[in-house]
């Protein structure tokens, strides 16, 4: 029978290699923010004829503006275009290229200024400390009735923080491979993921629960260790079939919502890995009162 249980340690420590190197990425390379948090231009554009993403993308890229994240407005010819600040010389320079397309009328302009950008980093910031409390306080209220329901809230909340943490650090470095952008639409996937991470752990703690009523004479880690076999299957079969339809997304559609999906593959991954091999191993460290020995042990096992 498999044992999730007994090599928690390493589990734990990959989890923690993961997250230090891509945070040393994050340093080296720096984050690649959008206009959302750097302020920036938005054009409003519409077209007489028909004009493809790749038109559009290739024209704004020979203006010097590789970075535009481009959204269409389906069946409207129109786009919304984001790019860096544009001063006003510039602006009749992009107008003046997009003509060659068709260009109707004269787009429009209008501006993200750096404090609104940062307005908008806290009330993300925000929203995630919020929505762990929120979460913390309802796990600790649903398993109210088993002994210390406030650990399944709290190792619940550090299962969806390492979600978030490795969201952050691989998108930092697979968004330079990929030419994407930390902004709103990441942090909406980012706020998904967390909702996904807490679904799952949910389920294997609600199993938890069942099975020790059903097997109380026997040790809590091989009640955890069963609940995990019994709910793997279920949250492979769920994983894989949300994967599937968004690596054909993430393939086939345009890059505005593309830092939305890749934050949604990577954290669905991550969240079915952080239910299994997170979440319910640390309850385990901590119901059994270990959680200052494991660290000790830790630090030896880092240093090899």
């Amino acid at each position: 029978m498999l044992d999730f249980i007994k090599n928690k340690r390493w589990f734990f420590l990959g989890s923690t290699l993961v997250i230090i190197l891509g945070f040393v990425f994050l340093v080296l390379l720096g984050p690649p923010l959008g206009i959302d948090f750097t302020g920036g231009t938005i054009m409003e554009v519409k077209f007489d004829q028909p004009v493809s993403l790749e038109q559009l993308q290739a024209k704004l890229t020979d203006l010097g503006h590789p970075e535009a994240v481009i959204q269409e407005h389906l069946g409207e010819n129109s786009f919304t275009i984001r790019l860096k600040t544009l001063a006003e010389g510039e602006q009749a320079k992009a107008t003046k290229a997009l003509e060659d397309l068709g260009l109707s009328g004269t787009p429009s302009f209008d501006f993200v200024s750096n404090p609104v950008a940062k307005e908008k980093a806290q009330g993300a910031a925000i929203a995630v400390v919020i929505a762990s409390i929120g979460i913390l306080l309802y796990i600790s209220f649903a398993f109210r009735k088993l002994p210390s329901p406030f650990r399944y809230g709290v190792c619940a909340v550090i299962a969806l923080v390492h979600d978030a943490l490795v969201v952050i650090a691989l998108f930092a470095l697979l968004g330079r491979y990929l030419n994407l952008e930390i902004n709103l639409m990441f942090i909406t996937g980012l706020l998904t993921v967390i909702g996904y991470s807490v679904n799952d752990t949910v389920v294997v703690f609600d199993r938890i629960r069942e099975n020790l009523g059903k097997y109380s004479g026997q040790k809590f880690e091989a009640i955890v260790n069963q609940s995990l076999i019994e709910t793997l299957g279920r949250s492979l079969n769920t994983s894989l079939t949300t994967l599937i339809v968004l690596v054909a997304i993430f393939l086939f559609v345009g890059p505005a919502i593309r830092s939305f999906i890749l934050a949604l593959l990577i954290g669905i991954v991550s969240g079915t890995y952080s239910s299994i091999f997170i979440a319910a191993p640390l309850l385990v460290v901590w119901e059994r009162g270990e959680l200052g020995q494991f660290f000790r042990r830790l630090r030896p096992a880092a240093s090899h």
